[in-house]
């Protein structure tokens, strides 16, 4: 069947999307009770599974996982011998930050300047709609599904808890799939199609120091008594050598990338990077993102600006995360780090460091019949050759599910290109986009059905 019905398809389908992304984006799921209540996260599940269950997925369940979030899972079994095919994506979001930095309210989904904007637009929200529209596209041109369908949608990814991960564990036979498709990551550049063959590793640690037994006024005890935050300072800016790379003993920093490069002045935009300010590093870009680790400090405990007094720090906390490159052992490389830590803190300081988890890095093998049909789909959707870049981010699903199924197929796709800002302010989604990503999931799933149906 030729392409342009199901193209013409998914644009009728693209006001729905806007009306459902927005329905979605205005539950402020994140999945921390600290900060917004429960029950967004679990409306937003509710959202999901009613909206899946309406494209005819059955046996839609809220799945109860150990790290007390639900994810939400539904399955269609396909034609006789046709493949299975996993969709994933999560509803859980990253935290606003300023609020009173965005220009239009976090969780309203707004349209400026051609793009839609609110928290979770693209990540991973957008994603859910491309899963959404694809299947709604299919059942209008086709009347159903050429594959077996399973969905699962995560309840806190973004947390890094685990729960997920530990359930598939626990039931085994729940996730199995000829292949799995990621919606949770994006194109290099908008307009040209990309899969995510490569993803880091984070591991996160807390490192807390303390150097007396109470804070002291800085005009009578500065200059002699140890100051906690000017140790801790000094313990952080040891991870970097002067150029900007890991300098942490143990961690490997200069591996190269041999896929697509990512131009300076490229990043530079992507990323806003300040005029007259230097990139941190060497090597490529893609080198430095990709194929290398890298140490950000993502958070300091100490007194603010406003409201701070005249005092001598007793005590200073940080975390610091780590990405670790596909072929680094991240509990290795987590050790490495907290043995800097350890012993870079100046001053005979008091040290305790926390660790906080890891989660391994990922390498696809691109070479099947899935990623065959995958760059068909994309160049017909695209109008240009399907790419593979890395991704400096972590998804620890992607392990767990490889090792659970060592012969699914794992592809990562996803309306999250550079422009989108996620987990920043203004974040937003670019609607040709989610178009073009949603008419290259049907196709692929045409396509894959083709390949793999006996």
């Amino acid at each position: 069947m030729p392409q342009q019905p199901l193209a013409d398809a998914v644009r009728s389908l693209m006001d729905r999307a806007r009306t459902d992304l927005a329905d979605l984006v205005a539950f402020p799921s994140v999945a921390d009770p600290r900060q917004f209540p429960v029950e967004e996260c679990e409306k937003a599940a509710r959202w999901v599974a009613d909206a899946f269950a309406a494209e005819g997925l059955t046996n839609i369940r809220l799945l109860d996982t150990p790290d007390g979030t639900q994810s939400v899972y539904g399955e269609l079994p396909g034609p006789a011998g046709a493949p299975t095919v996993l969709l994933y994506s999560h509803y859980d979001v990253q935290p606003p930050l300023d609020e009173n930095a965005w220009l239009s309210p976090a969780f309203e989904l707004t349209e400026r300047d051609g793009r839609w904007y609110g928290r979770g637009a693209a990540d991973c929200k957008g994603n859910i709609l491309m899963h959404l529209t694809a299947l709604r596209a299919l059942r209008q041109v086709d009347g159903g599904y050429p594959v077996g369908l399973k969905v699962i949608v995560e309840g806190s990814e973004e947390q890094g808890t685990g729960g997920l991960e530990r359930y598939a564990e626990a039931h085994p036979e729940l996730l199995a799939a000829d292949a799995i498709v990621i919606g949770d990551t994006g194109n290099f550049a908008p307009g040209l199609p990309t899969v995510t063959a490569s993803l880091r590793g984070m591991t996160v640690v807390d490192v807390s120091v303390r150097t007396l037994a109470g804070n002291l006024h800085s005009g009578a005890f500065g200059g002699a008594a140890p100051d906690a935050l000017q140790a801790l300072v000094k313990v952080l800016a040891s991870l970097h050598d002067e150029n900007g790379d890991v300098a942490v003993a143990g961690l490997a920093a200069g591996q190269s990338w041999s896929g697509v490069q990512y131009p300076d002045e490229q990043f530079r935009a992507d990323a806003k990077v300040l005029d007259g300010v230097a990139l941190t590093g060497t090597g490529t870009v893609a080198d430095r993102l990709w194929a290398r680790p890298s140490v950000t400090v993502l958070g300091i405990d100490a007194p603010p600006v406003i409201g701070a007094t005249s005092s001598v720090q007793a005590s200073a906390k940080a975390s610091v995360s780590l990405r670790v490159p596909p072929g680094m052992d991240t509990a290795a490389a987590q050790e490495a780090l907290v043995a800097h830590l350890e012993g870079r803190v100046p001053f005979g300081a008091r040290v305790t460091v926390e660790r906080q988890g890891n989660g391994a890095a990922f390498r696809a093998d691109t070479s099947g019949p899935a990623y065959e049909a995958m760059g068909a789909a994309m160049a017909e959707a695209f109008g240009t050759a399907m790419v593979a870049s890395g991704e400096g981010g972590s998804i620890p699903l992607c392990n767990t599910l490889r090792t659970l199924y060592p012969q699914a197929e794992i592809i990562l796709i996803g309306v999250e290109e550079p422009t989108t800002q996620i987990h920043a302010v203004n974040e937003s989604v670019d609607p040709l986009e989610l178009e073009r990503m949603a008419l290259t999931e049907a196709l692929f799933l045409r396509r894959y059905a083709e390949l793999r149906t006996v």
